[in-house]
Formats: structure tokens, sequence, C-alpha cells
């Protein structure tokens, strides 16, 4: 083989050499964002699978929360048909749950009991809400807050604030008691909606 033609070989292979190296060097760029739009492609069929198997679901759904609404209508809601009805049973069902937690008054004080009422309610269901006040003991005060908060149709318990105190006086008793909590919250339910989207007044 001629000289000119090793170095015409030699020249190639160096050629091939550079652009081998070019390529390598240059790949990542264009790798990149074809990697990046696979994974983005990867990761919209996967949330189209998810999606089109929830609204495969959609009747089995809408079912179950019909069936939890007619369950709901029935016994989770203040059975009374007026708000004030419905005050006056609120009110009497903490004066049965603090004499039950608090036998005769000796250890569980009702100081005040005060309706509220819930202004600029809007929608299908009627909140109906009593201002409490108690003086108790702590084991009598979490007797009554867990009462109240199992109870059927479901009460709930908000804006709860609790103060100790040194002494406290209970009623029929000439020497206070050591000890206890002053205790506040309010009381509440939902009143039953009726049909046509119309609430009890």
């Amino acid at each position: 083989m001629s000289r000119t033609a090793q170095d015409r070989w030699l020249a190639l292979g160096l050629l091939c050499g550079l652009l081998v190296l070019l390529a390598a060097a240059l790949w990542p760029w264009f790798a990149a964002p074809f990697a990046a739009v696979d994974a983005r492609i990867a990761d919209l069929a996967a949330r189209d699978a998810r999606l089109r198997g929830l609204l495969l679901q959609r009747t089995q759904v809408e079912e179950r929360l019909a069936a939890l609404e007619a369950r709901g209508t029935a016994s989770d809601f203040l059975v009374e048909p007026t708000a004030e009805l419905a005050t006056a049973s609120l009110i009497q069902q903490l004066e049965t749950v603090v004499g039950d937690a608090s036998p005769g008054g000796r250890g569980c004080a009702i100081v005040n009991r005060t309706p509220i009422e819930d202004a600029g309610q809007a929608g299908r269901y009627r909140r109906v809400t009593v201002q409490v006040r108690l003086r108790c003991g702590n084991a009598e005060t979490l007797a009554v807050l867990h009462a109240l908060e199992s109870a059927r149709p479901y009460l709930f318990v908000d804006a709860l604030g609790i103060t100790a105190q040194r002494f406290f006086a209970v009623p029929g008793s000439a020497q206070p008691q050591e000890g206890g909590l002053d205790v506040n919250f309010n009381l509440y339910g939902y009143l039953r909606p009726v049909a046509g989207g119309q609430r009890g007044d």
C-alpha cells in the first residue's frame, strides 16, 4: 500500500473518531428533551388510566352517596321540624347528659345555655346552636363532652374554651369544691332537610 493510501485511511479513521466524539458530546443535548417528553407521555397515560377507572365507578359512587344521604335523613339529623323545637330539645339533651355525668349536680353544673342565631346560613342544611357554659370537675367535663359528641342524632361541639379554676361553686353545696374547670362551647346539630329544598324555620 502506497504512502498516499495510508495517509488517506489514517485521515478517514481520525475523521470517524472525531465524529464519534462529537456525537457523544452532543447526544445529551438531543436526548434530554426526548426523555422529558417520554416521561410526560407516560405520566399522562397513567393519569388517563386512573381517570377512566374512576369514571367506570361513577354509578356505584352515586348509588352509595344516595344510600348514605337517605340513611342520614332518617337518623342523623335533629328530628324536630322547627328550629325552636330543636333548640328546646338540644337544651333538654344537654341537661340530661350533665345530670348523667354528675348525679345530683355535685360535680358539674350548667351555668348558662343560650340559643344563638346562626346568621348568614345558606344551603340545604340549617344549623341549630346553643351556647353553653359549664363548671365541672375534670372527669365530669370529659364525660359530658364525650356523651354529646357520641349522641345520635349527631351533635357537634365547637369553639371550645376551658379555663382551670382553683375553686368552683356547686349548686346546693355550702362549700366550694376544690379544682375544676370553667368550660365554654357551642353545641349544635342540623335540622333534617325537607322536600323541595325548604328548611324548617
